[in-house]
Formats: C-alpha cells, sequence, structure tokens
C-alpha cells in the first residue's frame, strides 16, 4: 500500500511537504493483538490502516523506533480524570505540533480560504476502533442531528461554532469531505478543534443512531431507555455520546486506547485502537503500548507510589515539593525524574469574584485601587523563596516569558510588593481602620475576605502566606476548602468572594491561540462567572458586562474572534494583556515552577524535558505518548 500525501505545517503557510510512504506487506503486526489477526477475528495491518496513515518521522522528534508491549501504569486520584487518557492520547482532526503551528492529523489535510471556508479532508479507509467506517456521515449525523438538534442541544451549537452569533452553513461535499462556511473569519475553529478538551464535531454515527429518536425503533429505544434507568433518550444520547470523558467502552474511539472498564471502578484498563491511524517510519502502527491501566488512588498517597515505581509516567497530582523526596526515591527505585516547566501563567492565582452577591463586596471589587492593592500587598519574593527554593519567577498572571507575546510590562503589572502603596490605595478608596486596625467597609462591617480553593497542600500553605499578608494591610481573611464542582456552582451562584486557580492556561501563548481567558467569555470564570456566563449563553442568562475595562477586553476578543491574520489577532493580544493585567482581574504570584514527572526506567520516548499545561500542550499529549515504548 503506497500513499503520497501533503501536511499542511500551519494556517498562514501553504506550504506542503510530500510525505511518501508504503507499509511494507510484512510489517510486524502489534504483539498484543497478533493472535486476533491470525485467528481472523481482526483483519491484517493493510486493511486496517487509512491508505495514507499519518507517517509518524521519529528522528524529526528526537525518538527512536520502538518495540511493541508493556502496560503503562497510571495513578489518578478521581473518576473523572478517565478523561485524562483523552488530554494524553491527543488524536484529534487538528494538532498542535512541537513548534505549536497547526497541522492535520486524523484528518488527511485542510483548506482555508479568507479565514471563512474550512474544507476537511478525511483519510481514505480510516476505521473507527470497531472497524466502521470514519466518514462524512460522522460530521452530519453531529451537526445536523446533534448540535442543532433543540432537543440535545437546547442552547444551540457551541460557541466556537459561531462567529457574531451565527452558525457556519455546512455541507458535504463528498464521502470523504466536509465544509464548513462563516460569513465572516474564524479563527478559533481550527485551535478548537486541537484542543486539549476538542471542540467535538463528530461522532459515530453507526453507534449513536440507535439511541437517537429519529432513526431508532420506538418501542426498542423506549425499552433501552429504561433498561438505562435513564430519564429519557435525550439523557441516554448524551451519556452514550461522551468522548471527552469516555466512560463508555462500547463507544467507538479514534484515540490510540480505548476504555473497557465501565464505571463505577477503582482500574480502568485501556486497551489499543486497532485501527489507529498513525504508523512510525517502517510501518508499524502505534501506539507501541498496546495496554494502559489507570489506578484510583488517594491524592495524598499519589507521590509516595510515584516514589515507589507504582506509576510509569506520573506528573498530575505531583508537586515541586515532593521533588527532594521523587529524587531520593530515585536512587533505589526503577524510576528517573525530570522537572518540566510548568505552563500556567501563574502557578497560584487570586481570582476577586465582580458578579458576588454582596452588593458592597461587588462595588469594592469592582474598583481596580482594590484590585492593585491586593496585587501589591502579596510579598511574592517569600512565596518563591519559602515553596519554590527562589527558582519561580514572580510576576503577575500574564503570558510566561518563552511566549512571542511576553511584556515586561505586563509581566510586571502591579507585581511588586509595595505595602506602603496598597495602604494607600485602601484609603483612597475609604477604607478606613477602626482603633484595632481593622478596615471597614462602607456599611460599617469589618473588612472581613473570605478565599475559596479546592487546591492541595502547598496551594494551602501560600493561601495561608497570602492571608498574612493581606492582614497586614487590615484586612480580615479567612480561607475556606471546598471540593471543586462545589465551589464552582458557589462562585457561579454568586456566593464566592475570592476563589483561588492556576493563572493563565496559555502561559506560553501564540497570536493565533484564543485570548478568551482574558475576557468574560464563560460561567467557569471566576473572576467574572455571570458576565461570562451572559456571554457564553448569547444573553439567554448571567448578566450583561457593565464594567468599562472588562467590555472593552470582551469587545476585543469578539474582534479576535473574526480577526483575518496573525497580525490583526497578535495587536489585539497585546492590548488585552495591557488591560487585563493592569486592571488586575486576577492576582498572580509565581510562575516558571517547575513540574516534577516520574518516569519508568524501562520507557523510553519520553522527553527529557517539556512543558506541562492544559493548553495548549496537552499535558503529555503534544509529545505522543502513542510513540512512547518499553526497552525490554
Amino acid at each position: 500500500m503506497t500513499s503520497c500525501f501533503p501536511l499542511r505545517r500551519s494556517i498562514a503557510a501553504a506550504l506542503a511537504v510530500l510525505w511518501c510512504f508504503a507499509v511494507p506487506a510484512s510489517a510486524e503486526e502489534p504483539t498484543d493483538i497478533a493472535d486476533a489477526v491470525k485467528s481472523g477475528a481482526l483483519p491484517p495491518l493493510a486493511e486496517r490502516l487509512p491508505e495514507k496513515p499519518r507517517v509518524v518521522d521519529m528522528a524529526a522528534l528526537g525518538k527512536t523506533e520502538g518495540q511493541y508491549g508493556g502496560t503503562m501504569r497510571l495513578i489518578m486520584a478521581d473518576a473523572k480524570d478517565i478523561r485524562m487518557m483523552t488530554i494524553y492520547g491527543y488524536s484529534r482532526l487538528v494538532v498542535f505540533d512541537k513548534d505549536l503551528n497547526l497541522a492535520p492529523d486524523i484528518l488527511e489535510s485542510f483548506d482555508v480560504e479568507e479565514g471563512r471556508i474550512f474544507t476537511l479532508h478525511l483519510r481514505r479507509g480510516h476505521k473507527w476502533s470497531d472497524g466502521a467506517p470514519f466518514t462524512a456521515e460522522d460530521f452530519r449525523y453531529f451537526w445536523e442531528d446533534v448540535a442543532l438538534n433543540e432537543e440535545l442541544s437546547r442552547g444551540g451549537p457551541d460557541q466556537q461554532m459561531l462567529v457574531d452569533g451565527k452558525p457556519p452553513v455546512f455541507e458535504v461535499i463528498d464521502e470523504l469531505t466536509v465544509r464548513y462556511t462563516w460569513d465572516k473569519p474564524n479563527p478559533l475553529f481550527l485551535p478548537s478543534l486541537a484542543g486539549a478538551s476538542p471542540n467535538y464535531i463528530q461522532l459515530p454515527a453507526h453507534y449513536m443512531k440507535q439511541f437517537h429518536k429519529r432513526y431508532a425503533d420506538p418501542d426498542k429505544l423506549a425499552a433501552v431507555v429504561a433498561e438505562h434507568r435513564s430519564r429519557d433518550w435525550i439523557a441516554l444520547h448524551t451519556v452514550k455520546a461522551r468522548q471527552y470523558r469516555p466512560e463508555n467502552p462500547d463507544l467507538p474511539t479514534l484515540e490510540p486506547w480505548w476504555n473497557t472498564t465501565a464505571p463505577p471502578a477503582e482500574r480502568f484498563v485501556f486497551k489499543r485502537n486497532p485501527y489507529f491511524h498513525r504508523v512510525d517510519a517502517s510501518g508499524r502502527q502505534l501506539p507501541y503500548v498496546g495496554t494502559v491501566a489507570m489506578t484510583m488512588s488517594s491524592n495524598d498517597l499519589i507521590a509516595a507510589k510515584a516514589g515507589s515505581a507504582e506509576s510509569d509516567l506520573q506528573a498530575r497530582y505531583l508537586r515541586f515539593d515532593n521533588y527532594t523526596f521523587l529524587k531520593e526515591a530515585e536512587k533505589t527505585r526503577p524510576i528517573r525524574v525530570k522537572l518540566w516547566n510548568d505552563g500556567t501563567g501563574s502557578k497560584v492565582a487570586f481570582l476577586p469574584n465582580l458578579n458576588t452577591n454582596d452588593p458592597v463586596w461587588r462595588e469594592i471589587f469592582r474598583k481596580v485601587e482594590f484590585r492593585r492593592a491586593l496585587s501589591l500587598g502579596i510579598d511574592r519574593g517569600e512565596i518563591n523563596q519559602q515553596f519554590f527554593y527562589g527558582l519561580a519567577h514572580e510576576g503577575a498572571n500574564s503570558v510566561l516569558q518563552s511566549s512571542p507575546l511576553y511584556s515586561e510590562k505586563a509581566d510586571q503589572a502591579w507585581a511588586t510588593f509595595d505595602q506602603d502603596q496598597a495602604n494607600a490605595l485602601l484609603d483612597e478608596i475609604g477604607l478606613k481602620r477602626n482603633d484595632k486596625g481593622i478596615r471597614m467597609l462602607p456599611d460599617g462591617r469589618p473588612a472581613e475576605l473570605i478565599i475559596e480553593f479546592a487546591g492541595d497542600t502547598q496551594e494551602t500553605d501560600i493561601v495561608e502566606l497570602v492571608r498574612e499578608h493581606w492582614g497586614a494591610l487590615g484586612l480580615k481573611v479567612y480561607a475556606r476548602p471546598f471540593q471543586l464542582d462545589t465551589m464552582r456552582r458557589r462562585f457561579l451562584a454568586g456566593d464566592t468572594l475570592i476563589s483561588v486557580w492556576n493563572g493563565l492556561s496559555v502561559g506560553e501563548a501564540t497570536p493565533d491561540l484564543p485570548p478568551e481567558e482574558m475576557a468574560p467569555v464563560s460561567g467557569v470564570q471566576g473572576n467574572w462567572p455571570k458576565w461570562g456566563e451572559h456571554t457564553d449563553s448569547g444573553g439567554k442568562a448571567g448578566e450583561p458586562v457593565d464594567l468599562p475595562a472588562a467590555k472593552e477586553l470582551l469587545d476585543l476578543y469578539k474582534q479576535w474572534r473574526v480577526s483575518a491574520t496573525t497580525e490583526q489577532r497578535r495587536e489585539i493580544w497585546e492590548k488585552m494583556l495591557d488591560i487585563f493585567t493592569d486592571q488586575v482581574f486576577t492576582i498572580g504570584t509565581v510562575n516558571g515552577v517547575k513540574q516534577p514527572v516520574v518516569i519508568n526506567d524501562k520507557l523510553q520516548n519520553v522527553p527529557e524535558e517539556g512543558v506541562y499545561s492544559f493548553a495548549p500542550t496537552a499535558y503529555f499529549g503534544l509529545y505522543m505518548p502513542d510513540t512512547f515504548w518499553y526497552k525490554e
């Protein structure tokens, strides 16, 4: 089987590199499915692969071609972490490459015209994990029968599929080609497909139609709904269709591994997708590792278990202060411990809720002087020395120095430790001290701030230190831990004053990545959740933005959403960074923190250095765990 095809290296550049590839007739079968192929339960490799598979050039990635075998063990603390397999697997229609350019992955190629017409070309012969063809029908089914179905998608298509509130015109060109056309450019479309939590625009139609009232026999569908104890067919379809959190073992996938374990479970086993579309240059189908086992454990025990070599690839739930213990364990256990760069704009960030229900605090939080005072009142040097051995970078919640958008002005905006200036700002807005030194609110109450967080021990300790810093300004500060889901519900309801999160997830942002975290666009943003909900719902929920600086950020983001060139997007990013940091809509502490990564000694092709962040690297995803292999 021979194939020659172009791989588009970026959106802006239409240059193509011609790859010609032939799968040898005697290509090695993965050892874990060789018997199934021999017995006829699975077709041979040449019949499982697309005609034009994606060829992974290991040498170009600084990797070596590997061998089959082994089970990769992971440890997680929550059954919801099953989604990490989707993030780590990082099989997407379009992906970010190692230079953060967009390139086809599941797609054979894509064409972009005027920034608004996107034609997607599928690989001939590509199949879902159950062997069914992957075709344009899977896109049509999702768009027409799910996204535009008022029962399944009551809010309509997702925001990344709308430009100025309008959806695209969707066309099936042929069995392997679909097209999305907007009236204006949609620079968010391709990055959304490449996200760690991707914008899914396809579903396995052959499987999902049995749960859809348009296609299923009514009596059979009613029986299945009753069997699964679902509320109705809508609830059943929703649960069965989850791709990001792969809890349904029967749902066909395009990821390198598919889940074989139905929840609830303490151990999830993921098996090789025998129809996965990637191969190495020798024609061997990826992944090299046939099985991934994800075991649930207590968060507090994961560092100890990683140090005892009970995990083969662990970074999640490990902190920088675990590093000394892990390096000591490296001496006696078959592990190696590396330090990757944390890719967030701030390891710990404080988010004043500008939409809080308390009218007095809401008015105070909306005064930029108060937010600047809080930022100036934090001794970042003490945080750095006490928790990160002075190795972190002290600054605002902004992009990192490694980002092409880095600005020293934004990086250091109101991020120096200056209690005198902080006190002067608090005096200026009328928060006077009583005879006990406590500042008083305009309604006569003591200025009592409650910080809500859902983090680990280290985060708790940082919060305690910041409590002391702000206490020195005359504020009474309390810390209250919550479960993450509870915390999100509280700030969206307006019950939260200040919450604690990581900073910008795209610390290494490029102009072509969406600046959505700096504008009120989502209800999950703790600093302005009701404004974000209003934007996300198209005005159907939440509250309209009524603070000029926040409105300006939203307007700039809307300009980015219809921008046609990278230079336009760069200009918008720079303006937004300047406003966002000068207005201190979130309060950063330190960034550039090192992330411990524990690797089994036998596991090969894991980079010595990397960027560990959700976006855009998908944690390990950018480094392609399907290329990892065991030496013995």
